[in-house]
């Protein structure tokens, strides 16, 4: 048998994410968390439009997760966030979603609105870890894999 040194697990980096090209691997991700997951040629146009903000988790090479959102003179939209699915609940969504949210700040950005699942308390729990509040309700918003609906919670932060 032969000694293999033990290597650290990759360190988790955030970066902005600006190339369409990475748009059938963002898309690919993207359909490991939703019952519509969306196109790479939608991801595609949204990373060449102005006005649009992304950033990929990354744990050495591999892409781990991303966030995107859409802006609109001092206000945002967070339009999604995906995490693999082997590395979810692992604390890596807040470093993700901390530097976008800086990111956006940067940009000038005061206000930042998001929808969610009413029953996905791990993602809640995170949004109101970094200033999110509950604005509204939209009934039978999601659908999900089952056929069923399920609510949207709205959320907004001001930022710093």
């Amino acid at each position: 048998m032969r000694w293999m040194p033990f290597r650290p697990a990759p360190t988790p980096h955030v970066e902005p994410l600006t190339s369409p090209e990475r748009a059938a691997d963002l898309a690919a991700l993207h359909a490991t968390a939703f019952a519509r997951p969306w196109e790479a040629h939608e991801f595609e146009r949204m990373l060449c439009e102005r006005g649009h903000l992304a950033h990929a988790l990354r744990l050495g090479p591999v892409l781990a997760g991303f966030v995107l959102s859409r802006r609109v003179l001092d206000e945002a939209e967070i339009l999604t966030v995906v995490l693999a699915p082997a590395r979810r609940g692992a604390g890596l969504a807040r470093p993700l979603l901390a530097a976008h949210l800086r990111g956006l700040a940067d940009l000038g950005t005061r206000i930042v609105h998001l929808e969610v699942e009413d029953g996905n308390a791990p993602a809640l729990a995170l949004y109101r870890r970094l200033g999110f509040a509950e604005t509204g309700r939209r009934a039978g918003y999601y659908a999900k894999p089952d056929g069923t609906r399920a609510t949207a919670l709205t959320m907004r932060a001001v930022l710093d």
